[in-house]
C-alpha cells in the first residue's frame, strides 16, 4: 500500500491510499490503483475515510481543483462539504 498526500492547506489535509495494481507486464511499483481517500479537517479536529463509487467521484474532482493554480480557497470551499460526514476524530496526524 502506498500513501501519497496529494493536497495540504492550513484547514485541510487529503491523502490517497494506492494499491499496487496487478496489470500483466507492468511493475507493481509503476502501477497503482486509488483505494480511498482521507479527508482530515484539521480546524474540526476530524476525519472521514472514503472509498469505492464515491472516491472515483472525489478523485476526479479534487484533482481537477488541484491543478488549477492559487484556488487554495476553492479546494478548501471544496473539502468543506465533507465537514458534516467526518464523524471519526483525529488521533495521530
Amino acid at each position: 500500500m502506498h500513501v501519497n498526500v496529494i493536497y495540504d492547506s492550513e484547514d485541510y489535509c487529503v491523502v490517497e491510499f494506492l494499491a499496487p495494481s496487478k496489470t500483466p507486464g507492468v511493475k507493481e511499483n509503476m502501477a497503482c490503483k486509488s483505494e480511498g481517500y482521507e479527508i482530515v479537517a484539521k480546524h474540526l479536529q476530524r476525519e472521514l475515510f472514503i472509498n469505492g463509487a464515491m472516491a472515483e467521484q472525489f478523485r476526479k474532482s479534487v484533482h481537477k481543483l488541484i491543478r488549477q493554480e492559487d484556488n487554495e480557497e476553492e479546494v478548501d470551499e471544496f473539502l468543506g462539504g465533507f465537514d458534516s460526514l467526518m464523524h471519526q476524530p483525529v488521533v495521530l496526524h
